[in-house]
């Protein structure tokens, strides 16, 4: 079996860069409903284009979310979670979802915390379906 298929290539690089993400809505609010759960995954998929970098999974609670992310070694986790965290905000609150606009009045989505874990080959599969299991484990 051909393992190479599993590292990304870049120009002075060949890497293999994983971080599995938490981020928690500002007070623990539960309000990442379906549709705004949505909006957050298509945001944040764009910023990770934007980043060279590949959202491999997300899901979480109501008021969570777990994602993995492939990325390259040029990406600073601190600059792609701040990105991360401000895109998708930003859209959420211009989309003015009743269930957000009554739960957080303060023009902040995310608390300003977040949670990274560098993850490597063998536990990927365990976080991936960790994180697809997220709302079924309730």
């Amino acid at each position: 079996m051909d393992r190479s298929a599993d590292y990304r290539r870049g120009r002075h690089a060949i890497y293999k860069l994983h971080v599995h993400l938490v981020f928690v809505t500002k007070y623990r609010r539960g309000v990442i409903t379906d549709r705004v759960r949505n909006d957050l995954e298509a945001s944040m998929r764009k910023v990770c284009e934007n980043f060279e970098a590949e959202l491999i999974e997300i899901d979480g609670e109501d008021d969570h979310l777990h994602l993995l992310i492939a990325y390259p070694p040029k990406v600073s986790i601190s600059r792609l979670t701040n990105s991360l965290k401000g895109v998708s905000s930003r859209r959420v609150l211009q989309l003015n979802y009743p269930e957000v606009r009554h739960s957080l009045r303060d023009n902040a989505f995310w608390s300003p915390s977040y949670y990274a874990l560098s993850a490597s080959g063998a536990p990927l599969e365990t976080i991936k379906r960790y994180i697809q299991n997220q709302r079924s484990s309730n």
